[in-house]
């Protein structure tokens, strides 16, 4: 059995999208952000918090593989999680302009009961067309972005803001499928 420790609607339908059958669980616990763990890097931070996640669910399904993911989209130094408010998204549009950011999902798969973790890091890299006010007030009219880690989803109008991208595009969306497909084909 395979439970999701998320409750991301993204990552739900990523997994429903490859046909694969699974329980969603959300996780009771909170995440760390680079504000409060500076001195963790991007990739340790979405590692650490996706194995928080899969740890505190799989203590309620110890037999199943539960499957924790924590997304980070990082530029330049700066880590930009999920904004509070539109202005905040705005900001966060304006500043990503023009420039290519890496977007990082560190993925922790735990099996309890075997006393099995297995955790990695998949990196993609994103390059936003130059964006004017007007576009990037477009953008926020048609797509909610409070939930989205950048403010953003390639997804959904992707094409408004997004000139190109690199790596893997379900990661981009927030779970990389290449590498859960690659584990759980491995681990049954």
């Amino acid at each position: 059995m395979l439970v999701l420790a998320s409750t991301s609607p993204r990552r739900q339908q990523l997994l429903a999208d490859a046909g694969l059958a699974f329980l969603v669980d959300a996780p009771d616990v909170e995440e760390w952000n680079a504000a409060s763990h500076p001195e963790l890097s991007p990739a340790e931070l979405a590692r650490f918090n996706a194995g928080r996640k899969a740890q505190e669910v799989s203590l309620r399904f110890p037999e199943a593989i539960v499957l924790g993911a924590d997304t980070v989209v990082t530029c330049e130094g700066k880590v930009l999680g999920k904004p509070a408010d539109l202005p905040e998204a705005h900001r966060m549009l304006e500043w990503l302009s023009g420039k290519t950011h890496e977007v990082i999902t560190g993925i922790s798969f735990v099996r309890r009961s075997e006393r099995v973790c297995t955790e990695s890091i998949v990196r993609s890299w994103v390059t936003f067309r130059v964006l004017d006010q007007m576009g990037i007030e477009a953008y926020l009219e048609k797509v909610h972005v409070l939930d989205k880690a950048g403010g953003y989803a390639l997804q959904e109008y992707g094409d408004m803001i997004v000139e190109r991208f690199e790596g893997s595009k379900t990661n981009i969306i927030g779970l990389p499928m290449e590498t859960v497909l690659k584990y759980l084909h491995n681990h049954p």
